[in-house]
């Protein structure tokens, strides 16, 4: 964390304890929401391509740790959350006809991380 720590961020940066609680408040959104589209699938009652951006989205998720605070590469991380974002628009655009409950709870989620791609965007071109 000595690294994060020592990057030039935004004034209006989150605190650690912040981020943390935003996504322990996202992560069981995502969990069910997330796994009621898989189960639908393995029901056979959504085609199994409904869960690709899914999918994506889970993987890219996964890595931004390891990308930002293990490899410590600003572009990478920085490309990472914009398939994280981008997922998220691809979720609500696909399952709507569908779910539409699901895509719905996906807006905390995708104000969050509208809100950490912008973040991750600036600390990325403010320590290039």
């Amino acid at each position: 964390m000595d690294w994060y720590e020592n990057l030039a961020k935004p004034e209006w940066t989150p605190s650690g304890s912040t981020i943390s609680l935003i996504w322990q408040i996202l992560y069981p959104i995502i969990l069910v929401s997330f796994g009621f589209v898989f189960v639908q699938v393995f029901r056979k009652s959504l085609a199994w391509k409904t869960t690709i951006p899914f999918v994506i989205n889970l993987i890219a998720n996964v890595a931004f740790t390891p990308i930002m605070f293990g490899l410590q590469n600003l572009k990478l991380a920085a490309c990472d959350i914009l398939i994280v974002w981008t997922t998220i628009l691809w979720i609500m655009i696909v399952i709507w006809k569908h779910y539409r409950w699901i895509a719905i709870v996906q807006i905390p989620y995708f104000i969050w991380v509208s809100i950490a791609t912008y973040l991750q965007l600036s600390i990325t071109l403010m320590n290039w």
